[in-house]
């Protein structure tokens, strides 16, 4: 299988995995998606209830720390709290995301013909993201070591509601340049959604993303800052913030899709300047530019960010001027050629060429993607006295079986891992790892980790 293969990446950046060296023991089982959604043209007419045969607007699944899809249905919409603060925070943040897209942009539901909305927490043991896989939302309880459960910040969820949205509309593709506006994008309307569950003005809002998905001790404010790209985190175990806010450093390389969480830095800061200067609030301000643009027919899978800061620009009538300044100040100027700095490369991932590869008696795997956009790798051989019987067991009827192949697109926010089973090499999405593939990578991780 190429290494170009599209794959399904994960709320949590491969750079944060890499530096915290996370294991999930997450086993997305086949019965997650694959198929894109055709996009649909948006409506501007006043929303219909999200809801689609008599069925409740949202549901919330447990899926009781195993990893079976959607899970055990437990609160839908109308229902009162449960006491399960997982269950309840997602009722919660799922209930404003819908609201804020109902209310100020007139869009029922992601797919704005009132599909409604299957969610899934307790997902996996100890696992650290949360990610849309064209069907379900889904989140982890984290770590317990560096990351609380992902449906604690309101944000997160609306987040990864965005993806869908996107998905329905605009239909970004999950990578470079388009990748970056589609993750910005996500932030941005996170970020309109806590600010008017707060009832905060642009100018008194914190413009984090996460500030509440880390554990005490940590040293982080969030896990991106709007308004400040660079500076959400400084911690020895996760290393310091590398979003840039300027297209001069812009990142570039393999892993995390060509920098999607990285990159998106810019226009997140582009954003952020437009909304202070328009004053009042972020949703009904640059909130409303940032989505008749999203959705008006000009933003489409490719666009770079010259083309979706032309199409704010087109889409901000009298205010044309401040948001084409806010795009300047980062570095974007609608007509320009966008060239974008190579100085600064993402860390590679494993190369498709035998040059440097591990070789005969060694198996190496690398993961990236989630939400914090972190990745780890580990290397280890079949000598190994304490894991090398069972992987060498493993070894030989993966080689008989064949690497995965899959021209499955990329889903936002979802985990994918880059394979050298002794000197052949495939990228495989997490949802297309067989269980002896999964336990391949979870021994091998768990050995780096160890």
């Amino acid at each position: 299988m190429s290494l170009g293969t599209p794959h399904h990446c994960s709320f949590v950046p491969p750079y944060l995995i890499r530096r915290l060296g996370l294991l999930a023991d997450a086993d997305l089982d086949d019965r997650l998606r694959t198929s894109r959604a055709e996009a649909t043209a948006p409506s501007r007419d006043v929303p219909t209830p999200p809801t689609l045969l008599g069925q409740p607007a949202w549901t919330v699944h447990t899926a009781d720390q195993t990893t079976t899809l959607p899970g055990r249905p437990v609160r839908a919409a109308g229902q009162p709290a449960t006491g399960d603060e997982a269950v309840d925070e997602a009722a919660v943040g799922i209930s404003g995301a819908l609201a804020l897209f109902a209310e100020v942009y007139g869009r029922a539901s992601y797919d704005d013909q009132g599909i409604p909305v299957s969610l899934t927490v307790h997902f996996g043991r100890d696992y650290p993201n949360a990610f849309w896989d064209g069907t379900q939302l889904v989140f982890g309880d984290g770590d317990g070591v560096v990351f609380d459960r992902f449906t604690r910040p309101v944000d997160v969820l609306a987040h990864e509601l965005t993806h869908a949205v996107i998905e329905r509309s605009a239909g970004l593709v999950y990578r470079d340049q388009p990748g970056a506006l589609n993750e910005s994008l996500a932030d941005v309307f996170a970020t309109c959604f806590k600010q008017r569950l707060l009832g905060q003005l642009a100018v008194d809002g914190d413009w984090l993303i996460g500030a509440e998905l880390f554990l005490p001790g940590v040293a982080a404010r969030g896990l991106r800052d709007l308004r400040a790209p660079g500076t959400a985190y400084d911690d020895p175990r996760l290393g310091r913030d590398p979003q840039p806010g300027h297209l001069d450093d812009y990142v570039s390389g393999p892993d995390d899709n060509g920098g999607v969480h990285i990159n998106s830095g810019i226009p997140n800061r582009a954003f952020h300047l437009a909304a202070i200067a328009l004053g009042g609030s972020s949703w009904e301000g640059a909130g409303r530019i940032w989505y008749d643009a999203m959705v008006g027919g000009e933003v489409g899978p490719e666009t770079d960010f010259v083309g979706f800061a032309a199409a704010t620009v087109a889409a901000a009538g009298p205010h044309a001027a401040e948001v084409a300044g806010a795009w300047a100040e980062v570095g974007v100027r609608t007509g320009d050629d966008i060239r974008v700095s190579q100085s600064a490369p993402i860390p590679a991932s494993i190369p498709a060429s035998t040059e440097g590869a591990p070789g005969a008696g060694v198996v190496r795997v690398q993961r990236s993607g989630g939400f914090a956009g972190r990745t780890t790798q580990a290397s280890v051989a079949l000598s190994d006295p304490a894991v090398g019987g069972e992987l060498s067991g493993l070894v030989a009827r993966v080689e008989a079986g064949g690497l995965p192949s899959s021209a499955a697109p990329t889903r936002p926010d979802m985990f994918c891992y880059d394979l050298d089973v002794c000197g052949t090499r495939a990228r495989v999405p997490e949802h297309l790892l067989t269980d002896d593939l999964r336990r391949l990578v979870d021994l091998v991780l768990g050995a780096g980790e160890g």
